[in-house]
């Protein structure tokens, strides 16, 4: 039976295949050798990483800026909280086979999954995982777009775990810039990153329609705040 089918009832992320595997590994030593020499600062003016405290928290960055998120939860927060864990919520197509093989060489879990494929799923091990500690990564207007526009999924999870979302963007000073639908951003070597955290949202629980796109356009502004191409 097919395991996607819907008689079967559960839909499997696609995998990779033995050259995607190596595509994996080559990738995770390309992007510790660039993080290696990015110069890397952190803004936090309001100090928001000592107000989230020990709590897991969900990081909303945008999808282009998707390359800086390990380095500098690498450098940033497991330097304060070495007891931190992160999962990222990623794509259940070819492409997010690729970027899980290469969160797991990083270090990191990945759950497979988005609003048009396996989000239910997804969501429910997202919780499990939140549960144990973990903190979240999510990329707010991916994996599809608009580039820059949040979608309600960030919002759900925030509402229904009742964890802070917290804004994350970054200015990479010397880049290549890619011709994808987000115009994905690639540091060069030796490129100062300025990393930016903004004030934590909140959404209320028992919010209906209303609060909970209130919420999705205050966290599409907080990050838009912090972003600069």
């Amino acid at each position: 039976m097919n395991p996607s089918s819907p008689t079967s009832g559960v839909v499997v992320p696609q995998s990779l295949r033995w050259h995607g595997e190596l595509a994996a590994a080559a990738g995770y030593v390309f992007l510790r050798t660039l993080s290696a020499s990015l110069r890397l600062r952190w803004e936090d003016p309001e100090d928001h990483l000592s107000a989230i405290g020990q709590s897991p928290v969900i990081f909303a960055l945008w999808h282009n800026r998707l390359i800086l998120s390990l380095p500098s939860y690498r450098k940033y927060f497991l330097a304060r909280h070495p007891h931190r864990r992160l999962v990222a919520l990623i794509s259940a197509s070819k492409d997010g086979a690729l970027l899980s093989r290469l969160m797991t060489h990083h270090g990191v879990e990945s759950v497979r999954g988005s609003s048009s494929r396996r989000g239910g799923q997804a969501l429910k091990e997202l919780i499990s995982l939140i549960r144990r500690g973990y903190d979240v990564a999510i990329t707010p207007d991916g994996p599809r777009g608009p580039k820059y526009e949040v979608q309600d999924g960030v919002v759900m999870m925030a509402q229904l775990t009742g964890l802070p979302v917290v804004p994350m963007s970054a200015q990479i000073h010397s880049k290549k810039v890619l011709g994808s639908w987000d115009g994905f951003q690639v540091p060069l070597p030796f490129a100062r990153c300025d990393i930016r955290m903004g004030k934590p949202v909140w959404v209320d629980r028992k919010g209906d329609d209303v609060v909970r796109e209130a919420a999705r356009r205050q966290i599409q502004e907080r990050i838009m705040a912090l972003t600069t191409d």
